[in-house]
This record gives structure tokens, C-alpha cells and sequence, in this order.
């Protein structure tokens, strides 16, 4: 990997680079809420931000789209995909990334999502934990792949790590705004990844995580909280590895229909409910420990299902912890 130096004075000229590889989206704050949105400026981003409500996988993955349309007696594509420059996404949103790209690149391919996937251009960008983060613990709070190129502050400026082809090229196309990387960034460097790391607040055991989820299957802990619970699905919209969705076909007219597919939540009674009537997760219980098991089991071949972004926390009405409610139910145990 090819490290470089952006220095501060040249950021600027840098972002109105990026608007030439499409339509850039950046983390703007609107009250105290922080989300991607179109900008023009740089002055409108908000380089600080710990976390956005909807992650990015909003643009790949989107919470309400139509994928086929009824015209005239014949079903036509609706693959739209537009040249996008996502900026400022943190560690642990490009690993979210990397967790969809295993479902929807996998063969057969989704269409939708591997258009908008080829065509976006993703800007890393270093932050800050507060006390929702908990990537630390599951190995997200540092991307090694998964961008195109990726900022870490320094005291003048940003040191930029160059992590694919169309990376190098922005580097190449605009080389006058670079500098060669000095010991003084590289310690430097060193030394806000140091003070990161230390300032994680939140912490995931990892040791025995899936063994703990077998054994506690009927621990009292998960009661307890599924009566907390509002099931209101929020914690599945603001994920940024939740990929259910559920797909409908309403008619327009006499003669046109569109098929759209939306988010769907696993806290949705309606979820589980298949033909016939049955419903294999009929309890708000059976629903609540549904979702710990599948952010908190381990696939040997994609790992852990959820990133530690802290979202869940965040966003939750009913002020669930998701940490918090694994360490009751391994303290069940004893």
C-alpha cells in the first residue's frame, strides 16, 4: 500500500477533484443528527462526526427502490446507477460494506447493487470513538481494503493510504497536490492511532461468543430485555449489515404494475410468517434473541455480522445496549 501526504491547504483543490468522478456525497449534520448527503462544499462537511443515523449501505442497498416495472404487457429493469463519490465513511461502515458485498456479490450477483457498487468511489476518513464504539473489539476500527483511498489526520494536513487502481489514478491525475510522506507524519501517524486506540470506552469479549449463544439460548437475560423491547425495527434500519428485505407488487392501473423491495426488520411479526400460516419466530422473545445470534455468531468465512459501529445503542427508543445485554446473558452463566 502507497502512503502520501495531502497537506491542509491543498484540501480544497483535492474535493473539487473528487466532483469530477461523480456526484459526492459527504457527512453533513442537520440538528443533531449526522447523514450522507449531496454536497458542493467542503466547508459543509462535518469531518468529526462519530456516526451517521442510515449507514451508506443506503446507497447500494436502498431502503425503498423499484427493481421491475409492467409496461404494456412486458416486465422491464429498473437498474439505475449513477457515478458516485461516497466521502468520509469511517473503518467500520467500509467493513459493513464488505459484509453486504459477500451477499450481494456472491453468485448469482444482484444487479441493482453491483451497479451502484462499480461505480462509486469510496473515501475513507479517520474519526474519533465515543461511547457507543465498540469496533475495537471486533477488528473494524482499522480497514486495510475496501477503499479507494482513505484519510488519517495529521497535525497539517492528512496522511492518505492509496487502497485500489482508480485510487492511484486520482493520486496520478492529481499529483500536484501531494507530497511525499516525512518520518515527522509517519510518527505522528503513530501517535493518533495510539491515542485511538485508547480511547475505546466499550468492549466485546470475543472469547467463546458463539459457545456462549448455544448455552444461553434459554437464559432469563433474553426475556428481560425482549420485554424492554419496542420491536420497532429501528436497530435493523440504522445496521449496516442488515440486508433483509421483503419485495411487493401493487398495481398503478389497469394495465402497469411495479414491483419495489423494501428494508425489512426481523423484529416484524410478519417476518417469520410463511405459507400456510406458520410463523418460525412467532415471539417478540424468539425475534429479540434472533437478531443477537445473528450479529454475534461467527461465520469462519466472514466473520462476526455486526461491526461495532454502535448505531443500535445510539438509536434505540428503548436504550437497549448491545454489549451490555451480551454481558448479562455470559453472566447468566456462572
Amino acid at each position: 500500500m502507497r502512503y502520501i501526504k495531502l497537506p491542509s491547504e491543498n484540501f480544497g483543490k483535492f474535493f473539487k477533484s473528487l466532483g469530477e468522478w461523480g456526484t459526492l456525497y459527504a457527512p453533513v449534520k442537520r440538528g443533531g443528527i449526522y447523514s450522507f448527503q449531496e454536497v458542493h462544499d467542503p466547508a459543509e462537511i462535518a469531518l468529526d462526526y462519530n456516526r451517521t443515523m442510515l449507514p451508506p449501505k443506503k446507497f447500494f442497498f436502498r431502503p425503498k427502490e423499484a427493481i421491475l416495472r409492467l409496461k404494456n404487457g412486458r416486465w422491464e429493469e429498473e437498474v439505475e446507477a449513477e457515478p458516485t463519490v461516497l466521502f468520509g465513511l469511517h473503518s467500520c461502515d467500509i467493513h459493513g460494506l464488505k459484509i453486504l458485498d459477500k451477499v450481494y456479490l456472491d453468485e448469482p450477483a444482484d444487479p441493482y447493487y453491483k451497479s451502484r457498487r462499480e461505480k462509486t468511489l469510496i473515501i475513507g476518513i479517520s474519526c474519533m470513538p465515543d461511547e457507543y464504539c465498540f469496533c475495537k473489539s471486533l477488528g473494524t476500527h482499522f480497514a486495510m481494503d475496501g477503499f479507494d483511498l482513505f484519510l488519517h489526520e495529521l497535525p497539517d494536513g492528512w496522511l492518505v493510504r492509496i487502497g485500489s487502481v482508480r485510487g492511484h489514478e486520482i493520486v496520478w491525475e492529481n499529483g500536484e497536490l501531494f507530497e511525499e510522506v516525512t518520518d515527522e507524519d509517519l510518527a505522528n501517524f503513530k501517535e493518533f492511532e495510539e491515542k485511538r486506540a485508547k480511547a475505546f470506552q466499550k468492549e466485546l469479549p470475543q472469547e467463546g461468543l458463539a459457545d456462549m449463544l448455544d448455552l444461553a439460548y434459554n437464559s432469563p437475560v433474553w426475556k428481560k430485555y425482549a420485554d424492554i423491547c419496542l420491536a420497532c425495527g429501528n436497530c435493523n434500519m440504522v445496521c449496516p449489515t442488515c440486508r433483509c428485505y421483503e419485495v411487493c407488487d401493487s398495481w398503478m392501473d389497469a394495465y402497469s404494475s411495479v414491483r419495489e423491495r423494501r428494508y425489512d426488520s426481523c423484529f416484524m411479526e410478519n417476518h417469520g410468517l410463511v405459507a400456510g400460516g406458520h410463523n418460525f419466530r412467532p415471539t417478540r422473545l424468539d425475534r429479540f434473541r434472533h437478531r443477537y445470534y445473528c450479529k454475534s455468531y461467527f461465520d469462519p468465512t466472514a466473520g462476526y455480522n455486526c461491526v461495532g459501529c454502535g448505531r443500535c445503542d445510539e438509536f434505540c427508543p428503548a436504550k437497549i445496549e448491545h454489549v451490555k445485554v451480551l454481558e448479562e446473558v455470559r453472566g447468566s452463566l456462572k
